[in-house]
């Protein structure tokens, strides 16, 4: 299993996607409503991209009622 943190000089730092898990908003600007758009148009935003250079024909996003 890999390692999940790196430790420097006493430090304890998250290593790969855990400190988005650990703290979201850091990355997001919130864990909010604010935060949910500002995530979705990332994810639209980056999808965007793909299908201009070829990558993909088709974007599909899904919202469910209970917000997943």
């Amino acid at each position: 299993m890999t390692e999940t943190f790196i430790h420097s000089k006493g430090h304890h730092r998250p290593r790969g996607l855990e400190p988005v898990r650990l703290r979201p908003g850091m990355y997001i600007g919130s864990t909010g409503a604010r935060g949910l758009h500002h995530l979705v148009y990332e994810v639209v935003d980056n999808s965007v991209d793909e299908a201009l250079a070829g990558r993909n024909s088709l974007i599909e996003v899904t919202l469910h009622p209970d917000h997943s």
